[in-house]
């Protein structure tokens, strides 16, 4: 029996969207690089785009345990000594909340050319308002999924 290894033709691609309010931010970001990657398809390819278009809302009222929020510090402009150290509740609070849902998500793909492709799949916005309603999105439940994973 051979290995099955998706063609292009055979990838479909749903829209699902997740109401980030009140998830923890790593929980989240393991479930939404999961969704991206495709690993929920039984026709999962390693090496192929096979993931679904993901889009967060919410990313401001995002949770976080202990003290995450205080004591870890952040960004870099790119450019060499372009330290700017903020902290994620500096963030959360600032402009673009949207960065530390996108930063965490980013960091649990692999680090390869493919990665950076899944990404463009995925589309976060701080409020409850966001520009694809026409795709007609499923609403996937985070909350209840972490719910059913915690011991007791």
């Amino acid at each position: 029996m051979k290995t099955y290894s998706a063609t292009p033709a055979e990838i479909e691609k749903k829209w699902i969207l997740i109401d980030a309010e009140g998830i923890v931010l790593g929980r989240l970001a393991s479930i939404v690089a999961m969704r991206l990657r495709g690993k929920h398809k039984a026709t999962f390819t390693p090496h192929m785009d096979m993931g679904d278009n993901v889009i967060i809302i919410n990313a401001e009222k995002v949770q976080m345990t202990g003290k995450k929020r205080e004591e870890n510090f952040y960004w870099h402009t790119g450019h060499p000594g372009g330290i700017k150290s903020r902290t994620k509740a500096q963030i959360l609070e600032g402009n673009h909340p949207e960065r530390v849902v996108t930063q965490a998500v980013k960091r649990m793909l692999p680090g390869n050319k493919l990665a950076r492709v899944q990404m463009t799949n995925l589309r976060v916005y701080a409020g409850t308002d966001h520009p694809h309603e026409a795709q007609s999105p499923d609403v996937l439940d985070v909350a209840s999924m972490n719910k059913k994973n915690t011991r007791s």
